[in-house]
């Protein structure tokens, strides 16, 4: 157990963060969600409800859908844009061969790499292939929770409710996609060149302490 922990411990820690901080918002989520609904003359409705509501699915997947857009797009651009000095960044003076090739046969080479071709292909692209279909889906459940949502929101002001494909014409739609887009960005952003400047000791994030400003790479 121990040594699984060490060797674990990092994305322990984050999927355990998640499932804290999910689980918080669902149950502030239900509190604020139930407060809207008496202040409407309408009966509160219980946890499980609620999250299937179009409220609580919008609130998640507007949020994932920033996160992996930002870490996809991020994944795909730093494989041929440089920033020097930034330890988030390859050194533009370096080589960088494709090392897809390299120990092609050794037992230890993950099985697309012996096999080539197209599996080879999809599997030098496959992290950004799969941040950005996280992407996609959370694009897609982001836009049929809002629907929902909004479709109860017209309903209740004598409107009428509307499609998944109707809400994405509505600007509610891409001002929450664009609010949180731009602060991924900004963050991301604000990492590459404060990585330049500024070092944690120990973090895989940082270069050296030591290491001069104009150093590009965390290694």
């Amino acid at each position: 157990m121990r040594r699984l922990l060490r060797e674990n411990g990092l994305s322990i820690t984050m999927f355990g963060l998640f499932f804290i901080f999910v689980t918080a918002q669902s149950v502030a989520g239900l509190s604020d969600y139930n407060s809207t609904q008496r202040e409407h003359g309408r009966p509160p409705v219980g946890y499980l409800e609620y999250l299937k509501s179009g409220d609580f699915i919008e609130a998640v997947f507007e949020n994932w859908e920033s996160e992996f857009l930002q870490m996809g797009s991020y994944v795909v651009l730093t494989a041929f844009l440089y920033q020097r000095g930034s330890a988030e960044s390859k050194d533009p003076d370096a080589q960088h061969p494709d090392d897809s090739g390299e120990d092609r046969h050794h037992a230890d080479v993950p099985w697309p790499v012996r096999k080539g071709g197209v599996v080879l292909k999809l599997y030098d692209n496959s992290l950004g292939i799969a941040l950005l279909s996280l992407f996609v889906f959370s694009f897609a459940m982001h836009a049929i929770g809002g629907a929902g949502a909004y479709s109860q929101e017209q309903v209740e002001h004598g409107g009428q409710p509307v499609t998944v494909l109707e809400y994405l014409g509505t600007s509610r739609f891409w001002f929450e996609s664009f609010q949180n887009w731009q602060s991924e960005y900004l963050a991301i952003g604000a990492m590459v060149v404060l990585s330049i400047y500024l070092r944690q000791r120990s973090s895989p994030e940082s270069k050296p302490v030591a290491a001069p400003n104009d150093k590009t790479g965390s290694g």
